[in-house]
């Protein structure tokens, strides 16, 4: 399932049909910066300390490239959907995984 550019949010996270979970930190104009997990990753708990981001790269697209993905829903927090809010803790975890302070920074500076 594709999704549509109105659908995707800060701080909400994605599971595309390779299993790999892509955290959106923030978005500004058409561009946004995101946090993928590895591919073919464990299935999320409720548990932030085992979010699958460590040592995953930040990337930065446009967000009509990340749309285009195939996307499918997921269980977290019990509830089954595209798309799942982080709790802020929990997103600032996921910042701190994939060192993305400074780019978010940049990026809500242009």
């Amino acid at each position: 399932m594709r999704l549509k550019e109105k659908e995707i949010e800060t701080g909400y996270v994605y599971l595309t049909t390779k299993n790999q979970y892509r955290a959106v930190l923030v978005m500004k104009g058409e561009f946004m910066i995101y946090a993928p997990s590895s591919e073919e990753t464990e299935l999320l708990t409720l548990n932030a300390a085992h979010l699958p981001f460590e040592n995953q790269p930040f990337k930065k697209c446009q967000i009509v490239t990340f749309a285009k993905k195939d996307y499918q829903t997921f269980n977290f927090n019990g509830t089954e959907a595209i798309k799942h809010k982080l709790h802020e803790l929990q997103l600032a975890e996921v910042i701190a995984q994939c060192n993305a302070k400074a780019a978010i920074a940049t990026l809500l500076a242009e």
